[in-house]
Formats: structure tokens, C-alpha cells, sequence
């Protein structure tokens, strides 16, 4: 399974490159920029204030619910995410099962000494003081425990998910552009050994003319992905098994 934005917009989370997506409005601040300019910090971390309510407040909604349902079922290899929004593991996803490929605005995480904590007062001395919070420990810059522009993906997480695109015997991608590389090669990489490939979203992907896409589904992904997955599991969704 490998999902994007497109899935969280029924929680209240924007998308980033839809008609309405956040960089429409804003330019992304690049790591490089961050690491070595104040102005640059200001402006990451006054971006990242603008969604914070709205990300702590958010909820699962019945995409990621089902996505958990079929790892319960066993029928789920693994869950391969563009997300930040925790979304996926406030369902009921197990960290085993998930890789979030861009990282995750749950923690924050010092970029000197690397260690992570909860979100919430940094944000709050960000709102307060208006000055970037520095780590309680060894003093070095905190950002959000996400994959900026300009910084590369954790090899771990690329590792984890291409091994899980080889094993897998269908590949499912929902809400997602699929422009992101190279987050969006993965589900390439099981289309090309002939795995079956099937992608739903609302509007045009990156992978619509792939001669490895199986099928194409066009609109609403809930609409689409939870009836399926009732299908699967010969019940409604929320229903004990």
C-alpha cells in the first residue's frame, strides 16, 4: 500500500500540490536555508505553527481505518507513506508496518544530536517567542521530524520500502500525485517485475500512462477503497471479524 495527501483531506489536512494545496500559497523552505539562516528558521517554523492545531486535532478517517483492517486481516505486507500526519498509526497501522518515507510533524527532532520528543512545547515556545526552539539537551536546532526540501530520505526507510515493493503480489497507491521521486519510484519498482498495480485518485498521476499500471481508478479514494476493502473482509468496516 503507498499513500499521499490525498487520503488525510477527509481529516481537515490540506493536500500540497492540489488547486488548493499549501504551495500554492507558500514557498517551501529548503534544509540548507534552514540550517543556515534565522530568517529561514523564522519562516519554517511560522509555516509549520499555521497547521499545527489543525494536525494535533485531526483524526482518522475511514481510508486509514480500513488500511488497519486489512493488516489485522493479514493481508496487508506493508504501509508506505508520503505522510506526515501520523494518521496511518493513530489508526491502528503498527509501527512494524509502516514507513513514513517523508518522515512524520508528531516529533520534533534535534538536528545535531538527534533526539526526538513531543511537538507541543516547541511549538509553543515558537508561538510565544517567536524565536526557533533549540534542543533542551546539547542546544541544536529542533524541526519538525520531517524530510524538508533540499534533504535527503533516511536510507533505512528507502531500504525497508523496497524491499516491501519486491515482496509484495499487489500494489495499491491512493491520494497521491506520484510526482515525488523518489518516494513516487517505489510502486515502480514491483510494476516492473509484472506485479499487478492499481492506482486510485482523484485527478491526474505521474504514473497514468505506465505500461506496469494494471488498473486506474478515477475519483473519491473512500468511495472507492472502502467498499473494496469490505469486499475483503466480507464485512462492514468497524464490525467485529
Amino acid at each position: 500500500m503507498f499513500t499521499g495527501a490525498g487520503i488525510s483531506t477527509a481529516s481537515g489536512i490540506p493536500d500540497y500540490r492540489g488547486p488548493q494545496g499549501v504551495w500554492q500559497r507558500r514557498q517551501p523552505v529548503y534544509y540548507q536555508d534552514f540550517m543556515s539562516s534565522e530568517a529561514a528558521r523564522i519562516e519554517y517554523w511560522d509555516f509549520k505553527l499555521e497547521s499545527w492545531a489543525v494536525l494535533r486535532d485531526a483524526q482518522p478517517n475511514a481510508v486509514h481505518r480500513a488500511v488497519a483492517e486489512l493488516e489485522r486481516a493479514g493481508v496487508l505486507e506493508r504501509v508506505v507513506t508520503q505522510n506526515i500526519d501520523g494518521l496511518h498509526l493513530a489508526a491502528g497501522t503498527s509501527r512494524e508496518k509502516l514507513i513514513e518515507l517523508h518522515g512524520t510533524d508528531r516529533e520534533v527532532e534535534c538536528q545535531s544530536c538527534g533526539r526526538r520528543s513531543e511537538p507541543g512545547p516547541a511549538f509553543a515556545h515558537f508561538s510565544a517567542a517567536r524565536t526557533p526552539p533549540r534542543c533542551t539537551i546539547c542546544g541544536g536546532w529542533l524541526k519538525p521530524a520531517t524530510i524538508s526540501f533540499g534533504q535527503s530520505l533516511r536510507r533505512e526507510d528507502l531500504e525497508q520500502a523496497t524491499r516491501a515493493a519486491l515482496a509484495a503480489d499487489l500494489v495499491v497507491a491512493m491520494g497521491s500525485t506520484l510526482s515525488v521521486t523518489p518516494a513516487a519510484d517505489i510502486p515502480l519498482l514491483a510494476a516492473e517485475q509484472g506485479t499487478p498495480y492499481v492506482i486510485l485518485n482523484r485527478g491526474e498521476t505521474g504514473h497514468d500512462d505506465h505500461p506496469g499500471l494494471t488498473l486506474r481508478l478515477e475519483g473519491d479514494v473512500a468511495a472507492n477503497f472502502v467498499p473494496a476493502v469490505e469486499a475483503v473482509l466480507g464485512r462492514p468496516l468497524g464490525e467485529p471479524a
